[in-house]
């Protein structure tokens, strides 16, 4: 169906070239490039050992936009598939820009110098990719990915609203080490070494109007705000005040931000931590941290109120992470050393084994889910959607661990949604993005026809079409057969969602330049997009497909839990 070009040869690389290769019917030609070919080359034999046909191979710079563009232009792929380094992310853009081709990848745009996530350097991309006509797809992995899926989800078959959403990251599994990362060193230390943060509205002043603090890290409005919550005091049992050394500014400067309508606020890492029950899994110790993907559901999640996210974390590791970071081995700075210069935490990364290296050597089960508390007609209920993978399951189909696996089935998902146009051009949105498109086309009409992308709009004869779809997509599946009367509906649509609308636009004005339309499908479906912001269910039917099955569950008020829907036993046509 569409050729597919691959960049990134890593772990989770080797898991979507793997899972690309079994669903031919989708991808006929499958190029994998990297900078190291030697990798390339492990990835393509393992394929070929399987009986999984033949990959083609070739060497890149992802740094190099030059690079990546030339590489482009010479396979002529549909779309890029981006599970390199997530410095990369911004040069791969930039030459899918230039070639005008699709992209994807599995995580945001992180900063070389600075540990700091976020995606609004991608959103910036979004009015140059409308224009192009092209369609970008970002966060297609776990968390972020199929977490932001779940959550689309349950907005879509399970709420009304949801008030607040725990983003739960467990591995249960053992290496047989006493300390490895069960992917990039680099990439995962510095995200656990960061600080934490966690997203609020609708604050009672009552517990946030006091500014003395406590005799802790963490202040006496953030426990008032999180009781379900308790103070770390594994990590901290070296803790010292002094150091030899000044820590990077992203783990220490706590602020309390406003975004979007609401409150960003800081903890110092791994401050906060609760004893999840993981279903299947049992209790862990699990930390409150900052990810990415709370940034775009916040944004897209009708009614939030409160969101953070959690990973689950044993004593052995938060020792080892903390007397590296005493000694100074997390640091991202240069450092003189015999007359050059080294990166500590770059030289920590090559101390370890390699995350590969741990795939045959895993036992056990990962375990991730999202836990919602929202309102259904009126009444209260709390929905938990999760899936568990099994490590040695994953070693015996595609030579990976469990985290790459997770990471790299959704990769493969995304990409085969967009080859197949279930996702990307001309394909409907979710539902957040298709309010917008009603009450923006009220909006255009009325006094923005001046701009370039909002002529294309009016002029674009998919228009009525494309609102029809997503009206359509919010009816109940038994009223799909019925004629929709175009006039009314889209009358009584714009006029019910103008103020919610113009509210959106206007805290769109956060966007950096070029992403003040992000979100809202003013060009085919072309853009800038999340995860959540496309139709959920192709993409959960394909994850029972492909080997992550999900569970949905409702917890009762007695604390039971009852399944509604078990993946693992349906059949997904």
């Amino acid at each position: 169906m569409a050729c597919v070009l691959q960049i990134g040869a890593g772990g989770v690389g080797g898991v979507v070239a793997h899972k690309m290769a079994m669903n031919r019917e989708s991808f006929t030609r499958i190029v994998l490039a990297s900078r190291t070919l030697d990798k390339c080359r492990a990835i393509a034999d393992s394929i070929r050992e399987k009986g999984l046909g033949e990959i083609e191979i070739d060497s890149v710079d992802a740094d190099s936009v030059e690079s990546v563009v030339a590489l482009i232009e010479k396979y002529r792929p549909k779309l890029v598939v981006n599970v390199a380094l997530p410095y990369q992310d911004l040069a791969i853009m930039e030459a899918c820009l230039r070639t005008k081709t699709h992209y994807l990848d599995t995580a945001n745009y992180e900063h070389p110098d600075s540990a700091h996530f976020e995606y609004k350097e991608q959103w910036a991309y979004d009015t140059r990719y409308k224009q192009a006509g092209i369609f970008a797809l970002l966060g297609s992995g776990f968390d972020p990915g199929v977490t932001n899926v779940f959550c689309a989800y349950a907005q879509k078959h399970y709420f009304d609203e949801i008030h607040s959403i725990d983003i739960l990251d467990c591995n249960a599994g053992d290496h047989g080490y006493a300390f490895a990362t069960n992917f990039n060193p680099e990439i995962n230390l510095r995200e656990v070494s960061s600080k934490a943060r966690y997203w609020i509205k609708d604050i009672d002043s009552k517990k946030v109007d006091s500014n003395v603090e406590s005799n802790s890290l963490v202040s006496q409005a953030d426990l008032a705000l999180n009781p379900d919550l308790k103070q770390d005091t594994i990590y901290r049992k070296f803790e010292r005040e002094e150091k030899h050394f000044t820590l990077d500014s992203n783990t220490q400067d706590l602020k309390v931000e406003s975004y979007f309508n609401g409150q960003w606020r800081d903890i110092a890492p791994i401050a906060l931590m609760k004893e999840w029950d993981y279903p299947e899994i049992g209790v862990k110790n699990s930390y409150l941290l900052y990810h990415e993907e709370l940034e775009s559901l916040i944004r897209n999640i009708k009614g939030l109120r409160k969101i953070r996210f959690f990973m689950t974390f044993g004593e052995s590791y938060l020792t080892h992470m903390k007397v590296l970071e005493n000694i100074g081995f997390l640091r991202i700075d240069e450092v003189a050393h015999k007359g050059g210069k080294i990166v500590p935490i770059e030289v920590l990364k090559t101390l370890l084994p390699d995350p590969a290296s741990l795939a045959s050597r895993t036992k056990g089960q990962t375990h991730i889910g999202c836990y919602m508390k929202g309102v259904k007609d009126g009444k209260e209920r709390t929905i938990y959607i999760y899936n568990i993978c099994n490590h040695e399951a994953c070693y015996k189909e595609v030579n990976a661990q469990g985290v790459s696996y997770t990471t790299g089935v959704p990769a493969m998902i995304g990409a085969k949604l967009i080859c197949e146009d279930k996702w990307g051009l001309n394909a409907p949105k979710g539902h957040s993005a298709c309010t917008a498109i009603l009450a923006e086309s009220a909006k255009i009409a009325q006094s923005l026809t001046s701009s370039k992308l909002n002529r294309d709009f009016l002029d674009n004869p998919q228009t009525s079409s494309t609102i029809l779809e997503c009206q359509d997509s919010k009816k109940d599946s038994k009223l799909d057969s019925q004629k929709v009367d175009s006039t009314s509906c889209h009358s009584s649509e714009v006029s019910s969602l103008k103020s919610y609308n113009a509210e959106r636009l206007k805290l769109n004005s956060d966007m950096p330049k070029g992403g003040e339309h992000q979100g809202i499908d003013s060009s085919s479906g072309s853009g800038v997009w999340n995860m959540e912001q496309n139709d959920p269910d192709p993409f959960m039917c394909e994850l029972n497909k492909q080997g992550l099955p999900y569970v949905v569950c409702e917890i009762e008020s007695n604390g039971s839990l009852k399944v509604l829907e078990d993946g693992r036993k349906l059949n997904c046509l």
